[in-house]
């Protein structure tokens, strides 16, 4: 139970934290509507896949054939938790949205934006792996290593579904934007005491 409440936790924190994926997201939504807000979210829902994939196979890996390496892998998953929580929490910055492109853009073009977003996203790869080096060990099924993915997947495609289907009322754009910094003082707050914590918890073997 631990482990499903952990990547839940994490999941959700960062899919909230606004990055490259919310930006194409709104943009999308924004500037083409409804439908390519949601498209986008359908491809970054994919592209997390893509990263669930190899990174479910790597650790593997190393949890069977070389355990110190996997602890080594664990920690620096910790780690860079505490990063981003730190730098999300000291960010001052808005999510700059380019909304200068007021052309067309196919359904296949609004699906590709998304997955391609994700996928070349260094910051989701970072995501699943310190995920996974966090939950999964010796005697985790794979079953449940591919849950976990799914739900990972899943979270992504309902948030940014949502933010699609919000930004594509422009009057609620400035409004939620507003928001964005008290929100990044309670994401990074939340992510640099997960990642502690997870750091000074033992791997099970």
């Amino acid at each position: 139970m631990g482990q499903i409440i952990a990547v839940a936790v994490i999941t959700i924190l960062a899919v909230i934290s606004p990055g490259a994926d919310f930006a194409m997201t709104v943009r999308n939504s924004y500037l083409y509507g409804r439908t390519a807000g949601v498209l986008a979210a359908v491809g970054i829902s994919l592209g997390v896949l893509v990263h669930v994939s190899y990174t479910m196979l790597g650790v593997g890996l190393l949890v069977t054939r070389t355990p110190a390496l996997f602890t080594a892998m664990k920690l620096i998953g910790a780690a860079y938790l505490v990063f981003i929580g730190y730098k999300t929490f000291v960010t001052k910055a808005k999510v700059d949205i380019d909304l200068s492109d007021r052309g067309g853009l196919s359904k296949a073009g609004a699906l590709r934006t998304g997955f391609l977003t994700n996928a070349l996203n260094p910051k989701t790869m970072l995501f699943v792996l310190s995920t996974y080096t966090q939950v999964v060990s010796a005697d985790t099924p794979i079953a449940q290593q591919i849950g976990y993915g799914l739900f990972m997947s899943f979270a992504h495609l309902v948030w940014f579904a949502l933010a699609a289907t919000l930004f594509s009322n422009q009057s609620l754009r400035a409004r939620l934007l507003l928001r964005q910094a008290v929100l990044n003082k309670v994401i990074g707050s939340v992510l640099v005491c997960l990642g502690m914590a997870l750091a000074l918890t033992p791997s099970v073997q």
